[in-house]
């Protein structure tokens, strides 16, 4: 029995692996399947896909393709969700921010270097016309790192997904002064090269899979009570999150479309150039179209 080690955020956009966790479906071909989620996000992920301590992530679009080209050899074998996140830009409840206007210095909260946290701060910059160089980073850890500099007094400010965060909104621990969506589709699914030469084709098979019950899920209601006690979310922020929430469905990226991101990522300065596509795919498992170039 192989085992294929999976590791995703511990967030609503991963429901279909915990399921893919509890029915384990591909025992009879002598695959089990490990999920292990990582509250650190994408920059931790990226350095266990090139420590070898995990065979596919679940990774911020962005972040894996900084990641790529400074030289993480995993492959895309597709997307997760291709609709935007919608990042809410987060201060200390007893904080005298309650504008960006207000920041005296700018000061970000961030996982770690690398992770959306930091990556989506450089895109805040461009919108608001910061200086990037004036940019204060102060690692934290993870979302709980975030809330307990702000207990502490910080006055930073931490981006994250907004309906991850509600909770600490609602009890008081954080307020949420505006928001941000990613100007790209943002999560793919990311394997290591060695872990497509290890399992072969039923890497693809276990990607199908998770497409597969995305398509079969049934009653949105039924679904967003399903994610909301998984989750610990209000049942209501997780109907609006769904209506808003685009998963992929096939095995199938399109070039413009990911051309598009990069040259958006070169000029944010995530990345010096536009990557060739058939270096970071996994070109054997995925049908590259032309098309959706200005989504």
């Amino acid at each position: 029995m192989k085992t294929l080690r999976v590791t995703g955020v511990p967030e609503h956009f991963n429901y279909p692996f915990r399921l893919l966790f509890e029915r384990q479906p591909f025992l009879d071909q002598g695959l089990r399947i490990e999920w292990k989620e990582e509250s650190r996000g994408s920059g931790q992920m990226n350095l266990d896909l090139r420590t070898g301590d995990t065979d596919i992530a679940i990774l911020l679009t962005e972040s894996f393709l900084k990641d790529f080209e400074r030289g993480n050899p995993s492959k895309m074998i597709g997307f997760h969700v291709t609709s935007p996140l919608i990042w809410g830009i987060h201060v200390g409840a007893d904080s005298n921010i309650h504008s960006l206007s207000d920041l005296r210095e700018k000061k970000i909260l961030v996982s770690r270097m690398g992770s959306g946290s930091h990556l989506m701060a450089m895109v805040l910059a461009k919108r608001e016309s910061w200086n990037p160089g004036e940019l204060i980073y102060d690692l934290v850890g993870n979302m709980e790192g975030a809330e307990k500099a702000m207990k502490e007094g910080s006055q930073g400010i931490f981006l994250w997904e907004k309906f991850t965060t509600a909770p600490m909104v609602e009890k008081g621990s954080m307020r949420r002064i505006g928001e941000i969506p990613s100007p790209w589709p943002c999560f793919v699914m990311v394997a290591t090269s060695k872990a497509l030469e290890e399992f072969g084709t039923i890497i693809f098979q276990v990607r199908d899979w998770i497409y597969s019950l995305i398509q079969d899920f049934g009653d949105p209601s039924q679904l967003a009570n399903s994610i909301a006690q998984n989750y610990g979310l209000p049942f209501s922020d997780i109907t609006t999150w769904l209506s808003q929430t685009q998963w992929c469905t096939e095995a199938v990226v399109y070039r413009d479309e990911l051309e598009r991101v990069m040259a958006t990522m070169v000029d944010l300065k995530l990345l010096s150039r536009i990557l060739d596509l058939d270096d970071f795919l996994a070109l054997d498992g995925l049908v590259v179209k032309s098309g959706r170039g200005t989504g």
